[in-house]
């Protein structure tokens, strides 16, 4: 993800920080220091720290549950809104998406109860009023027991908010797996994202009518990523019925380890095509892409060999593999290139883009079908 920098790595997962989270840090200083001063200050950044450790926590139990289901994990980011675990591929069985979704939870649920037990089971009669105070940093006076016992409510918290059933949280993902053992994954993720989204607006008018602008500022993340989770399971379902075999460029223009730039630039302005394959003996050694000539373009002054700016790592997929595997693939390895082939013989190149335009045209098919199916029958019913 763009704009954030690793600060640890643990289980092989690189964890790192966006840009954007030290607002909270700023938030939970403002907070804290406007009651107590520069004590409440320090005091409020570092139980935002300490809560965010619990979500990097709670972000490690998604990510080690998919690495021991066999799905890579690329890394895992916080944000002001929480942390995301990048999965490098979307579990393709509905037990194990309900394993890797209810791990995290699990997690933040065992924190709590060892914070329980050192606070004493009596904080947990001030659970209500802890409600009522929103678990703002400024409500406490800095000190361990204070520390102790918000971090314990804001795990319980983290478990609450994130089992409301709707997407993207992990309830609306155990949701989806427990509707998908019955009827399967298309089907589960509509409901569920329509059941998400009715949920969201119900959340957005009670935050309006309370004048609670959190809680709106919740429910409008929670539509749109019901949204975006709908638009991906639509994607998935119609893209698995598509091999790459079938997809990839077959008259794509190649490249020859010496040729040089200039004549990338040639079919750059003659053709349609951004993305050439470098072949050595009938085999790609290397990709140039439209922006590696641009950039070429900019720098260098010479006509320089192709080879001096190709890229060098070239991820390979099977023809037989479906589009959405290679998808996923290629997003997991942030490449938006890959060479396509059968056995031991090269076929072509296919992009991110390829597979996009492949899905509007599978969507517009499916859309045409349906129609068809209407209209046959309202002229049967016509008929009788």
């Amino acid at each position: 993800m763009g704009w954030s920098f690793p600060i640890a790595r643990v289980a092989g997962i690189d964890i790192k920080v966006h840009v954007t989270f030290f607002l909270i840090l700023v938030l939970g200083a403002v907070q804290g220091g406007i009651p107590y001063g520069l004590p409440g200050a320090i005091f409020g950044v570092l139980l935002m720290i300490l809560l965010f450790a619990c979500v990097t926590l709670h972000e490690l139990g998604h990510s080690v549950a998919a690495q021991r289901l066999g799905i890579p994990v690329r890394e895992i980011v916080l944000l002001p809104l929480g942390g995301v675990a990048l999965l490098s591929r979307n579990p393709t069985k509905a037990w194990h998406e309900l394993v890797i979704a209810v791990a995290g939870p699990l997690v933040n649920v065992f924190i709590a109860a060892l914070l329980l037990l050192v606070t004493g089971v009596g904080v947990a009669t001030g659970l209500l009023d802890m409600a009522a105070l929103n678990l703002q940093p400024g409500t406490f006076a800095p000190s361990l027991p204070s520390l102790l016992s918000w971090l314990l409510y804001a795990n319980v918290a983290l478990v609450v908010f994130n089992m409301i059933p709707a997407f993207p949280l992990d309830g609306g993902r155990i949701f989806r797996a427990i509707l998908a053992m019955a009827i399967g994954f298309p089907r589960a993720t509509r409901i569920a994202t329509a059941v998400g989204q009715l949920i969201a607006i119900g959340l957005g008018v009670f935050g309006v009518v309370s004048g609670n602008l959190a809680l709106v500022l919740v429910a409008v993340f929670v539509f749109f990523g019901a949204g975006q989770e709908n638009a991906e399971g639509q994607a998935r379902t119609m893209l698995v019925t598509l091999r790459v075999g079938d997809a990839y460029n077959r008259h794509a223009l190649t490249l020859d380890i010496g040729d040089r730039v200039s004549k990338v630039v040639n079919y750059i302005l003659t053709s349609y095509q951004p993305d050439f394959a470098v072949l050595q003996n009938g085999r790609p050694i290397g990709i140039v892409t439209r922006d590696d000539v641009l950039r070429a373009l900019a720098s260098e002054t010479r006509d320089v060999f192709v080879t001096g700016v190709m890229r060098r790592e070239i991820l390979q997929v099977p023809s037989t593999a479906t589009l959405d595997e290679v998808r996923q693939q290629m997003i997991g390895q942030e490449q938006r290139v890959a060479a396509v082939f059968e056995g031991e013989t090269y076929l072509g190149l296919v992009s991110l883009d390829d597979i996009a335009e492949a899905y509007a045209v599978l969507s517009f098919v499916q859309r045409q079908q349906e129609k068809r199916k209407i209209e046959e029958a309202q002229t049967t019913s016509v008929e009788r």
